[in-house]
């Protein structure tokens, strides 16, 4: 019988690097872990079962600030004690932060991918996984292949695309890169968990809320279950090298069929400006966002003030990008021709739940709100 592999996770206190990690111990996937990360496990808001996992004998922690080749270099060691190289890397590490500067994203992204790309190859690891923006066009017609013309529109897709095009030539590099749509689940603060936290702040102020566009807005999804099982299987297969492919649910979703389970969730009212009103907004996008965030964050706080929480990682706060009228809509069938069957192949309430409940257990999210 073969030795497990040993596995690197680039960026794994973050949402979907500490999912990937309770995936790979919770199947014994694995003989060795290390998670490399500028911000350490005690810092990262990990609720009872991360935590735990972090303490596992076969998880090693390695504090890395990417960007540096030599942290890269030092990320990328063998293990202390039993020498071994590192099989399989999983790059979840970017700047992911909305309406950065060119150049920020030009750092957190394309250098810091390019130079854990190139460690590997120099390390001749198994496989590399990349992990990239499905941001690469808007289409409300069709769902995007992996070679649709590309034509990103937020400033990490636009340098995930660059790192894309410069893996191709890196000699003796083997990669898979995967697309990803909004990724939710136990632990997301950026993608969904906005959303809903806005939906929860109409419940307190019992007004209607009322969104950008309309309920015909793409918003594709993926759980994070399927996103670090789709990730694994596609590292352990020798067809897939070279190959992009997209890990996205069934669901179609929308922003009207995202709204649905929130209307659901906090027994509220939803309304649409249309897409006129809302063009608007293109004249002064700032001036715009800072109303909406000005609407939302001040009843946040007394929220949380309320129900005694005095520090949460979560926000209502919405960056331009986030506002703009622009479809995610991806096709999965490459992965699925692969011969990955989704785990959770459409977004549902109790998804959603699940993951209010476990901010609510953890004293983040204001407990009043889940009644």
């Amino acid at each position: 019988m073969s030795e497990k592999p040993t596995v690197l996770i680039l960026g794994g206190c973050g949402f979907i690097g500490r999912n990937l990690l309770t995936y790979l111990l919770d199947n014994e996937l694995t003989q060795e872990i290390r998670i490399a990360d500028k911000t350490p496990p005690q810092m990262a808001w990990l609720n009872e079962k991360q935590t735990r996992a972090f303490e596992s004998d076969k998880v090693e922690f390695c504090s890395a600030n990417l960007i540096n080749a030599a942290s890269v270099r030092l990320a990328f060691a063998p293990h202390p004690t039993t020498g071994r190289a590192w099989d399989v890397v999983i790059n979840c590490a970017a700047e992911t932060r909305s309406n950065q500067d060119d150049s920020v994203y030009k750092e957190g992204i394309l250098k810091l991918s390019l130079n854990c790309a190139n460690e590997a190859a120099t390390q001749r690891v198994k496989r590399y996984v990349e992990l990239s923006s499905g941001c690469v066009n808007s289409s409300d017609k069709a769902p995007l292949k992996e070679d649709c013309k590309l034509e990103p529109w937020t400033g990490v897709a636009k340098q995930k695309l660059k790192v894309e095009k410069e893996l191709s030539g890196i000699n003796d590099l083997s990669y898979t890169v995967v697309r990803l749509p909004i990724v939710y689940g136990i632990g997301d603060k950026r993608y969904l968990m906005p959303r809903i936290i806005i939906a929860a702040i109409y419940k307190y102020l019992n007004e209607t809320m009322k969104l950008l566009w309309n309920d015909a807005m793409r918003l594709n999804t993926v759980h994070v279950s399927d996103v670090c099982a789709a990730i694994w299987q596609l590292s352990q297969s020798p067809k897939t090298n070279g190959q992009v492919y997209n890990i996205v649910d069934d669901s179609a979703s929308t922003q009207g069929s995202i709204s649905n389970l929130l209307v659901d969730i906090f027994n509220i009212n939803v309304d649409y400006f249309g897409i006129v009103m809302s063009s608007l907004t293109k004249l002064y996008p700032t001036d715009t966002v800072g109303e909406i965030n000005d609407k939302h964050m001040a009843p946040w706080a007394e929220i949380c003030q309320r129900n005694g929480i005095e520090n949460t990682p979560l926000t209502p706060y919405l960056d331009e990008e986030q506002l703009h009228h622009k479809h995610l809509y991806l096709d999965n069938t490459k992965l699925k021709d692969f011969g990955y069957v989704l785990q959770q192949p459409r977004l549902t309430r109790d998804l959603l739940m699940e993951m209010i409940d476990d901010y609510a257990k953890q004293q983040l999210f204001p407990k009043s709100l889940t009644l």
